[in-house]
């Protein structure tokens, strides 16, 4: 009986590891392989590092938080991003301010005597600060304070524009987009209010990350405790930035786990009902993973033991719930249930989550995301399942998951000055000698491509009256060398800078040679554009090298057009448009933008061969939405198509393309200003 028993058992362990193994390759699916998560975080990793060391002591620092920096890309998340000032320091004591120039850095001194535990009252610096903070300041006991209330309404809209205040945070949407902007001061030291967390990590996290934490100190965001003294005034101490280095130094298991628990929220345990929908959120799964890792909860975080890890952390929010105390990771004092779960709330959470773990590790089968790989080994208990994502993940999806995580440029206003153009090659020079990987050194290169492309349109920009023709041609040739070793370094679509330089410089013949030639590369079956790729063709063509040739032979991303550098004439109005709207740049579909510079060239040589550019531009435009040109970028391709077409005198076209164009406009692009002024142009032309 005893034998049959421990077989049974056995049995069952068996069967829940397959379960594991199987729900772990299908979160890869989701949620990513461990490469895949490293070249995220890694890319915006060193977007961050290069944007620090450039950024002026005037000027904001960004840093990407929440789930998108944790390496996630589930659908419907928003975008976290932390703001603070880099003229401005919190210090805890005075004596923290011997490490600041006094005339270039406001110090802003916390006191956190009357506030509970991870909040504090910021005083309002004497001398030295900006408008800002003057106009968030407040008065209590003949000192003045900065009040986190009036900072956080002043700012709430400092980002994007029409944003409403969410907790401390600006929210709002771009087209699909959500967001959260939150305005903060940085502390450079670690908060002696966490410093038991330092004690406290003898097997998790390592010494090395523990170091990294405390060396890169924590934030002050704008919300008071509900139930302080001085709630509207009271700023909280963020961890942001330590909570992505404690993800970062999970293993894939862990990392796996953690977004099971933020599927499990969504899926199962927000539909319960709408009473306590919105009482638990992630940061509190993320709190829970944290706690259940530190504490040695479970020995071996691995594929084979996924829902154990899950069932573990499962059980500690259950717990919580029941007692109604969520321990703050780095300051246990901190109940993050106080203000929410408690009361009868509390209670009808409690039943609805108990009622869960009553089923066991079948109240997982609620969960749309993963219910097919848990039924697959109750159908096929002896299925094989390899977990080595080497032999079951073919190259392309390593290479797609850069491609996504390069294509979006260094955001960067300041690289429209020749100065800080410079400023950047400089950095970018100082940074490929530190250690990098292979990722990182790639997105530099790209990076690097943007900043040459950038200075070869403003030393042009700069000759346009100049009479002296020395130094016009050497400034021309420099302007052209530098956007041929952007398209050395850079994407193949980054030939066509080089063609629009021709085409601005009325070498149209050189132009359409370039022309040509990238569109025989564009050509290829095996080129990689947003998702379209055959992967078998790019799979042949490419596959085995390295990412370097990659990026030059078959990733093409759209153009960019800065608003404060003209490229070219027929642009100015959209750039103008999208620049007085606080755009900071057009972004034009490749195949648009290679029939649009081949009319334009063919113009000025052949009008029948300009009448074939239009054409082909005319069915790309009209019959190719969402292939070669995304939903994001289709009022600019309309716009050009109008251009395209008013500069053919074919005015009835242009005004159902520029018509188009309106009904299209999406956010980002901001050039609905440009659009309505050519349609009144039109209309008062026909009306004539």
């Amino acid at each position: 009986m005893a034998l049959s028993t421990l077989n049974r058992s056995s049995r069952v362990e068996t069967g829940i590891q397959r379960m594991s193994e199987s729900v772990f390759v299908g979160l890869c699916k989701k949620l990513g392989t461990s490469q895949q998560v490293a070249i995220r975080r890694e890319t915006w990793d060193i977007r961050e590092m290069l944007d620090r060391r450039v950024t002026p002591n005037d000027g904001l620092i960004e840093m990407l938080s929440g789930s998108k920096r944790e390496g996630f890309r589930l659908k419907g998340s928003d975008v976290d991003l932390m703001y603070w000032p880099n003229n401005h320091r919190v210090i805890m004591d005075m004596s923290q301010s011997e490490y600041y120039n006094t005339a270039q850095k406001a110090l802003i001194l916390s006191d956190s005597s009357e506030s509970p535990p991870g909040f504090t009252l910021l005083l309002t610096p004497i001398g030295y600060s900006s408008k800002l903070v003057q106009s968030a300041s407040v008065k209590m006991n003949d000192r003045l304070y900065i009040s986190s209330s009036i900072h956080r309404e002043l700012l709430c809209s400092a980002v994007f524009s029409n944003s409403t205040v969410h907790g401390p945070c600006g929210s709002g949407a771009i087209g699909v987009q959500e967001y959260d902007t939150a305005y903060c001061y940085v502390y450079d030291f670690w908060p002696p209010s966490a410093s038991l967390w330092i004690d406290r990590c003898h097997s998790w996290p390592g010494p090395e990350v523990v170091n990294d934490i405390v060396r890169s100190g924590c934030h002050f965001v704008a919300i008071g405790h509900p139930l302080g003294l001085h709630e509207y005034e009271e700023w909280r101490i963020s961890f942001s930035q330590a909570e992505y280095k404690l993800v970062y130094s999970m293993n894939h298991s862990q990392f796996l786990t953690y977004g099971l628990l933020k599927l499990f929220l969504k899926e199962v345990i927000n539909q319960q009902t709408e009473e306590t929908d919105k009482l638990l959120c992630s940061y509190h799964m993320k709190t829970t993973v944290f706690w259940a890792i530190q504490q040695n909860t479970l020995l071996h975080w691995c594929p084979q033991n996924l829902l154990a890890g899950f069932w573990v952390c499962f059980k500690l929010l259950l717990k919580w719930v029941y007692k109604g105390i969520c321990p703050n990771f780095f300051i246990p004092q901190n109940n993050m249930f106080l203000t929410k779960v408690y009361g009868s709330a509390q209670n009808r959470l409690f039943l609805q989550l108990h009622e869960l773990y009553k089923k066991g590790l079948a109240c997982l089968l609620q969960s749309s995301s993963i219910r097919s790989y848990i039924i697959d080994v109750l159908y096929h208990p002896r299925l094989f399942i390899c977990v080595d994502e080497k032999l079951i993940w073919p190259e392309i999806i390593t290479d797609v998951a850069l491609y996504l995580a390069i294509k979006q440029s260094i955001r960067d206003e300041d690289l429209t000055c020749l100065h800080h153009c410079m400023k950047c090659l400089i950095t970018v020079q100082h940074l490929i000698a530190s250690p990098l990987t292979e990722c990182q050194i790639i997105k530099l290169q790209t990076h690097t491509a943007d900043i040459f492309k950038n200075i070869a349109f403003i030393l042009k920009n700069m000759q346009i009256n100049s009479s002296d023709n020395k130094h016009t041609y050497i400034a021309d040739q420099m302007s052209l060398h530098m956007l041929k070793l952007a398209a050395k370094f850079g994407f193949l679509s980054d030939m066509l800078y080089i063609a629009m330089y021709y085409y601005k410089t009325l070498r149209y013949r050189e132009a359409l040679s370039v022309i040509e030639m990238t569109k025989f590369k564009l050509a290829q079956p095996y080129l990689m554009y947003w998702n379209h790729v055959d992967i078998e063709r790019y799979t042949e063509a490419v596959g085995g090298q390295s990412w370097s040739t990659k990026l030059r032979l078959a990733f093409a991303v759209d153009i960019e057009l800065y608003t404060d550098i003209y490229y070219i004439s027929e642009l100015i109005p959209e750039q103008q448009s999208a620049r007085q709207n606080r755009g900071g740049a057009l972004y034009i579909p490749v195949f648009v933008m290679l029939h649009f510079l081949e009319f334009l060239c063919y113009r000025h040589i052949d009008t029948s061969l300009s009448q074939a550019a239009l054409d082909e531009l005319q069915v790309l435009v009209h019959h190719h939405q969402g292939l070669f040109i995304s939903n994001s970028r289709r009022d600019n391709s309309w716009e050009i198509l109008g251009i395209c077409q008013q500069i053919t005198g074919d005015l009835q076209a242009a005004l159902y393309s520029y018509q188009q164009s309106l009904i299209t406009q999406d956010p980002c692009n901001k050039i609905k200003t440009a659009t309505q002024k050519k349609i009144r142009d039109i209309m008062g032309i026909t009306a004539q």
